[in-house]
Order: C-alpha cells, then sequence, then structure tokens
C-alpha cells in the first residue's frame, strides 16, 4: 500500500522550517554564552582598569592611617591585610549581600597585592554582575524575538512566492488530469516566464499532438478496415449459406460448412462491434434525447427470452419504476442488449436473470460461478471472462464506452453466486 502523497511546495516549507528550528536552536544558547563571555571579558578589563586609576593615582597619596577612612568612602573597592600571599592579580566571582536589596548578589571580583608605607594589603575590586546578567537576558530575548520574526517573515515570503512560481505546474497538472485523448479536446496551457515550465509546456503540448494524431489514425485505420471487411464478410456468408442448401452434401462436409459459418458469425459480430467503437469514439452518436429504459427493455424482451431459452435461463424484469435518461436511443439500445446478453452468455444451465430499474440505476444480475477475470479488466477490449465463449470480448467494452460517453457509472460485484452490474445515470 503507498505512503501518503506530500505537495512539493510543503516538503519544501517543511524542510526550511526544520532548518529554521535547528538555527534557532543551536543559536540561541550560543549567542547567551558568547555574549555573556564578552561581558565577562569587558568586566574584567573594567576591573584592571580600576586597579591601574587606583595604583596611579590614589596609592601614592595614601597612609596606614586613611584605610579606615578610605574603604569607607568607596563601595566597590577595599583594602583589606594580606592574610594571603599573591604573585598575581587573581580575578573570581562571588556572591555578596547587598543590605539595598536585601539578597545576595553575584560579583565579579580582582584581588591585587599592593603595599602602603612599606607594609603589604590587598586591593579587592568587585562588579555587580546582576545588571550585566539582566542585560544579556535582555539582549538575548531580542535576539529569539528579531530570529523568530525573520524566520516566520520568510516563511511565509517563501510560501507566497513558492505558490505564485509553483502556480504554472498546477496548471499544467490540472490540464493533464483532465485530458482525455478521445475527447478531441486540446489542453491549454497559461503562459509563463519561468524557462522550465514553459520548456515543459512545450514538451508536453508536442506530445499531446503526436499522440492525437496518432489515435485518430488508429481510429481510422479501424473504421475503415471495419468497412473494408463488410462486403467480403457478406460474400463469405452468401456462399457458405449456398453451399449448405447444396444437395449432394456428406455429413463430414456439413459439419466443415457450419463451423464455418459459426466462425463467420463471429467475424461479423467483431466486425460490427468495432465499427460501433470507431463511431462512439467519433461521436456519430451525439443527438440526445429523452429515453425510457422501461420502453427499451420490453421492446427487446422477446429477444432476450429466445436467447435464454436455450440454457432454460429464467428473466425476471422489474420495471414498476421507470427511468428517463438524456441520452442517444441506440446507444441506450446497445448498452441494454449488451449488458442482458452477457448475462445469458455467462450464465449457467436452468440459471436466473434478474433485471431491475429504478429512477437513478439500471441493475442487472446473473447466476454463475465465480470467474478468474479481475474486475479492473472486464471492461477492456478483448478481455474474455471464459475464452471458450463466442463472445467477440467487445461487449462490456462498448458498454463502457457508453456510460462514460454520458458522465454515468458502471460497478460490478459478485456476491451469492450472482454476478451484477449496476448502471447510475
Amino acid at each position: 500500500m503507498a505512503g501518503m502523497k506530500t505537495k512539493l511546495l510543503h516538503k519544501t516549507l517543511r524542510v526550511y522550517i526544520l532548518f529554521s528550528l535547528v538555527i534557532l536552536i543551536i543559536s540561541a544558547p550560543v549567542f547567551y554564552f558568547l555574549t555573556q563571555r564578552l561581558y565577562i571579558d569587558e568586566a574584567d578589563e573594567t576591573l584592571i582598569l580600576h586597579k591601574k586609576e587606583f595604583i596611579n593615582y590614589s596609592l601614592p597619596l595614601l597612609k596606614t592611617g586613611d584605610i579606615s577612612i578610605w574603604n569607607k568612602t568607596n563601595r566597590d573597592a577595599k583594602i583589606n591585610e594580606a592574610t594571603i600571599h599573591l604573585k598575581n592579580d587573581s580575578v573570581f566571582y562571588q556572591s555578596y549581600f547587598d543590605s539595598i536589596v536585601n539578597e545576595n548578589e553575584p560579583y565579579r571580583v580582582l584581588l591585587s597585592s599592593i603595599k602602603i608605607e612599606g607594609k603589604p594589603y590587598i586591593l579587592s575590586v568587585r562588579i555587580n554582575l546582576v545588571e550585566s546578567e539582566d542585560l544579556i537576558k535582555s539582549i538575548a530575548a531580542l535576539f529569539i524575538i528579531i530570529v523568530v520574526l525573520l524566520l516566520t517573515g520568510l516563511y511565509f515570503i517563501t510560501k507566497r512566492l513558492s505558490n505564485k512560481l509553483w502556480q504554472p505546474f498546477y496548471n499544467i497538472l490540472q490540464q493533464i488530469e483532465k485530458f482525455e485523448i478521445d475527447k478531441n479536446i486540446h489542453p491549454e496551457f497559461s503562459e509563463t516566464d519561468i524557462e522550465e515550465f514553459h520548456r515543459l509546456n512545450l514538451s508536453i503540448t508536442n506530445l499531446v499532438d503526436r499522440n492525437m494524431i496518432i489515435y485518430k489514425s488508429q481510429q481510422e485505420f479501424i473504421e475503415n478496415a471495419a468497412h473494408e471487411l463488410q462486403t467480403p464478410l457478406a460474400v463469405f456468408q452468401a456462399k457458405l449459406d449456398m453451399l449448405m442448401q447444396h444437395p449432394d452434401l456428406t455429413t463430414g462436409q456439413a459439419e466443415v460448412l457450419l463451423k464455418l459459418t459459426e466462425s463467420s458469425a463471429r467475424l461479423n459480430r467483431l466486425n460490427k462491434n468495432l465499427l460501433l467503437l470507431s463511431k462512439i469514439d467519433n461521436s456519430n452518436y451525439s443527438g440526445k434525447e429523452e429515453v425510457s429504459l422501461t420502453n427499451v427493455i420490453e421492446k427487446h424482451m422477446e429477444f432476450f427470452e429466445e436467447q435464454a431459452a436455450e440454457k432454460n435461463i429464467t428473466i425476471k424484469v422489474d420495471t414498476t419504476i421507470d427511468a428517463l435518461v438524456k441520452s442517444n436511443t441506440v446507444l441506450v439500445e446497445i448498452l441494454v442488449s449488451n449488458l442482458l446478453l452477457n448475462a445469458i452468455r455467462h450464465n449457467i444451465q436452468d440459471g436466473m436473470v434478474s433485471v431491475s430499474l429504478n429512477q437513478h440505476s439500471l441493475m442487472v444480475s446473473n447466476t454463475g460461478n465465480p470467474e478468474s477475470i479481475s474486475p479492473e479488466k472486464l471492461f477492456e477490449r478483448f478481455s474474455k471472462i471464459n475464452p471458450s465463449t463466442k463472445g467477440s470480448g467487445l461487449g462490456l467494452a462498448i458498454v463502457k464506452k457508453i456510460t462514460d460517453l454520458n458522465n454515468w457509472t458502471i460497478s460490478y460485484t459478485f456476491q451469492n453466486n450472482f454476478h451484477t452490474f449496476m448502471v447510475k445515470f
């Protein structure tokens, strides 16, 4: 079973969306951490700058007695006694309790060794990182919003642009789907300034033209051949009739002539059916009028009963509800005749044929055994359910052609040893 089909445009947009989501998922945290790293580097440089300013401008003026006052007047810089020995400056994270906001806040801290009046001290300079974190989060949020807006805009722009670009392709597809070679209606493709679609239009137009020419040639050949065969077939049949009446015929000769007569009759039927199909294809039965199915069935019922008598087949007809259809009378008669003859020909001894009619459908059922041919091939030309039957294999193909011509539908089912054909008007 084939999987569900996806439109080319949807498939393309799905790839774009997945790619955009991957980019967003990867870029958002990378952007956040890179921004944070850059801000930390900037904070470290600021701490070093504050340390240099202190050493250059404040340290030469400080005395040991001024340290306590200096510490009180500077919130983020302190001078402490050297409890540890630092060879190099040390920068690290540390939390301090902020009495103003009444909570611990993260700081970036720089420790550096200094000397005041020959005594070792440690300079502590710090920067509050709360504002930096808020700033980074705001930047990250803004970045995500911009990216989402950008991707959303690209999605809708791409969708609209793709719809416009692919419109000629969908027009071509629609014309091809509606094209039927036997209708003699040439598909019309809209002009496009896209080179690939223009070339596709030309290629399909050329392909359709060649196939229509070939199809018309085949139809003409079949019609001409059928016409040309009528005369020699009639002469052949006449000669066989003359020989059958010859008084000196032996039993063996009569049997041979009988077989030849049967073959001639089958050839005649085949020729007439091919000619009929050719005429239907060439719209020779285009005239339509209101036709009563009840009248058509009753008109030919005597002939059908004679055909059924050979197998002792019972025909039951229910035409209490008439069906009036708008069609060609000759074609309706051929349709009814072929369905009933098919039901009789493929029936069993002492079988039954049921004909049921209502306003919207005609149903013909007949008893019989399951056949090996698939329902899909029943209406193909020269498809015979039973090779031993005398039919030409064109009866149901003609029925299908007539239903298609009138925009009707025909279906086949086999249930409870009954073959059923239903034509819906």
